[in-house]
């Protein structure tokens, strides 16, 4: 399957220039809907955020990188789909809850968009607004070093660690029965996005 092939040459690559450390894999459940929720450094990351884990991962991707035929059948082949930056794209949404329902893994970065600075930005309510459609297992995702060995704007690779940790699930039972609000959706956020500092403090120590 091209998703798995091209997992493994990714996979590779990460390995020789960033001597990728996987933590926490254990982590994410086998079976049953998953949002990853990584934070967001570099363009690295949506592959790197997909290497713990044996199950084909679904992304999204801005609209604008299907507009070439060969990249738009390469990636609709390893499970990405399009969506429409800077408005509520319904078609995205809808996929996005599809896989989810049919106990699938989607990969959503929390902040919405890579971070200007690597330091860790509030959430955006999507993340919010799909676990609790879903109501699947959220996994907080800390990825470290993508922004050193490829930065934001750079042209060229750097040889440095790339670490990427996988922390407990989170559920939200007490806010599952609850109206769905900006308020529940902004709180679902303030969560993953504490989880993810908190890991992210554990390896500066």
């Amino acid at each position: 399957m091209t998703y798995y092939a091209s997992r493994e040459i990714l996979r590779l690559f990460l390995k020789l220039v960033g001597r990728l450390r996987v933590v926490g894999a254990d982590n994410v459940p086998k079976s049953g809907g998953v949002i990853l929720a990584p934070n967001h450094i570099s363009d690295l990351d949506p592959p790197t955020a997909g290497m713990g884990t044996s199950r084909l991962v679904h992304f999204m991707a801005k609209e604008e990188l299907f507009h070439s035929r060969f990249m738009a059948t390469w990636m609709r082949s390893v499970g990405t789909f399009p969506v429409r930056r800077g408005s509520a794209d319904r078609r995205a949404i809808k996929q996005v809850l599809d896989y989810l329902e049919h106990g699938e893994v989607v990969c959503v970065f929390p902040e919405g968009t890579r971070s200007p600075d690597g330091k860790l930005q509030h959430a955006e309510l999507g993340i919010g607004m799909f676990a609790l459609k879903s109501r699947a297992a959220v996994v907080p995702v800390a990825i470290t070093g993508t922004n050193k060995v490829f930065p934001p704007h750079g042209k060229r690779l750097h040889f440095r660690q790339i670490t990427v940790e996988y922390g407990k699930p989170l559920t939200f039972p007490d806010l599952y029965d609850l109206k769905e609000s900006r308020e529940s959706y902004g709180e679902v956020g303030r969560r993953v996005i504490s989880a993810i500092a908190e890991m992210q403090s554990e390896v500066t120590r």
